[in-house]
């Protein structure tokens, strides 16, 4: 069993390292694509937007190397439970838009609706990941294992 927190914190950390990458270059396009789930007060828009890339990035990194493994897994639950109900939000309201999940300013997509099940689905995939590391945060070849004790 503790393999498989190796492989929850690998595949939930690798998800957020690379979405994180993929949105920083353009932060302009982030806080668009936080705009257009038009759920949030503007006023908290721009800082979102250009901070969740970073905070994506620095979650993953912790995940990989098994640092804090309990308390990042937990921001990974608040998080993913937020793009959830962002998405299903959207979807509900019929709006088209592109997740910006990785990169893409959250701009008109023809297809949107359709996308919208896979996008939760697999947001609830890396949820129960990262609910596993949440109630196991021990694994092999963690940080944690050298520098917390048990």
């Amino acid at each position: 069993m503790p393999w498989v927190g190796v492989f929850a914190r690998l595949l939930v950390g690798g998800v957020w390292i690379a979405a994180g990458l993929l949105k920083i270059p353009d932060p302009a396009e982030n806080v668009r694509a936080v705009r257009a789930y038009r759920l949030l007060p503007e006023a908290v828009v721009p800082t979102l937007g250009h901070s969740l890339p970073f905070v994506e990035l620095l979650l993953g990194l912790c995940l990989v190397i098994g640092l804090l493994v309990r308390v990042n897994a937990v921001l990974s639950c608040l998080l993913l439970v937020a793009f959830v109900v962002g998405i299903a939000s959207a979807w509900a309201r019929g709006l088209q838009i592109e997740c910006g999940c990785f990169g893409g300013g959250g701009g008109s997509a023809a297809n949107a609706a359709e996308k919208y099940p896979w996008e939760i689905a697999r947001d609830f995939g890396l949820l129960l990941s990262s609910a596993w590391l949440v109630w196991r945060p021990r694994s092999p070849w963690a940080l944690d294992n050298r520098v917390l004790p048990e």
